[in-house]
């Protein structure tokens, strides 16, 4: 059985392999986690020089955002993956974002960010759930993106054949096939967020 620190490990290197795939999916992965960002801005109450720390930020996105609402403060983006902070670094760059730091560090299990918000002083500590919605142009750009970035996707695919991964390709673009509305494939989905204040 894999110990914490070696399963952490495994993440850490599932995730680093992914990061391109997640760089050149940017736009439309953005869209899908679009409402996360705005729920999470909205419960925060930002001021112009607050200090705000992103745990398990990924390519950045909320952060970013965040930095740019706060020109007096600083954001620190952190994440398992390094690689995955270098593409929120060079997003940063490109949008002329100047006031983030990353920093490469592991995130806790499900309930614990809460409890360790809660214990650092944080107050209105809050959990909630927001509805995301993953659009693509078409089943098969569904098929392109989820192979390149999803890391248990990518990791199960990487252990068949050609022929098998030719009948998952099939079987998921038929399934998807049931969400394409007006031109669009429009994929339901949750994300979890939690915030709190000092």
């Amino acid at each position: 059985m894999l110990n914490a620190e070696e399963i952490r490990d495994a993440q850490r290197a599932t995730w680093a392999g992914l990061s391109g795939g997640w760089e050149k999916w940017d736009l439309v992965i953005m869209d899908q986690l679009g409402p996360v960002t705005t729920v999470m801005i909205e419960r925060l109450d930002i001021a112009r020089n607050q200090q705000h720390l992103d745990i398990a930020a990924g390519t950045g996105d909320l952060g970013l955002s965040i930095a740019r609402l706060v020109p007096k403060g600083r954001v620190v983006l952190t994440d398992l993956v390094a690689e995955m902070l270098d593409v929120a670094a060079r997003r940063a760059d490109a949008l002329g974002v100047t006031n983030i730091e990353t920093k490469v560090c592991s995130a806790a299990a499900p309930g614990h960010v809460s409890a360790a918000y809660e214990a650092a002083g944080l107050c209105d500590v809050a959990e909630c759930d927001v509805d995301v919605e993953l659009v693509t142009s078409s089943p098969a750009q569904y098929w392109e993106m989820m192979s390149e970035h999803v890391s248990l996707a990518v990791a199960a695919l990487d252990q068949v054949d050609e022929a098998a991964r030719e009948r998952i390709r099939s079987t998921v673009i038929a399934s998807v096939s049931a969400f394409e509305h007006d031109g669009k494939v429009r994929v339901p989905g949750v994300a979890r967020c939690i915030v709190g204040t000092k």
